[in-house]
């Protein structure tokens, strides 16, 4: 989505507000599709002294599944994301710094990389989430398992002594 910034351009003082939703669907993580509805972006371009400052926020919800557990939950999702614009750049190098095209901004494409960006590496149902069993796939969060604990491999010398051992009372 362009977004014409000319008319605030040269006349410090003044702000643009922008809002649209914005459909990425189609975008995958980990196998699924957890943007199934429309990502809602609101914001503003401000001049303050000729510098063009653009704050946006970007929210949805997510359709997720937690990386431990497997249970599919819907989780609220928001995005900030701020820059300046400029018509030139001075310092290639800067990425707080988006160059402007005829004096307009591609909201669109900027909303959109700053959603992947802050899209969370592993996702949980709850911070405490115990996950599942490793050898029954019980779900922990229901409750303890019915497995027998296994001793390690390497201390199996060490509790074959102690079954060995008498009992003495």
């Amino acid at each position: 989505m362009l977004f014409d910034v000319k008319p605030i351009l040269h006349t410090p003082g003044k702000q643009l507000d922008f809002q649209f939703a914005l459909d990425l669907s189609d975008l995958e993580f980990g196998g699924r599709h957890p943007i199934s509805r429309p990502v809602e972006v609101t914001g503003s371009v401000r001049n303050s002294a000729d510098v063009l400052s653009l704050e946006m926020t970007a929210r949805t919800t997510l359709d997720a599944v937690c990386d431990r557990c497997g249970k599919e939950f819907l989780q609220d999702k928001e995005i900030t994301y701020s820059c300046m614009l400029a018509e030139e750049l001075q310092n290639e190098d800067n990425d707080e710094i988006v160059l402007l095209t005829d004096g307009e901004v591609d909201l669109g494409d900027l909303a959109r990389t700053a959603f992947i960006l802050g899209m969370d590496t592993k996702t949980l149902c709850s911070e405490d989430c115990k996950g599942l069993c490793p050898r029954c796939g019980a779900d922990l969060n229901l409750g303890p398992c019915s497995c027998k604990k296994e001793v390690d491999p390497r201390l199996a010398v060490l509790a074959k002594l102690l079954e060995d051992k008498p009992n003495k009372q």
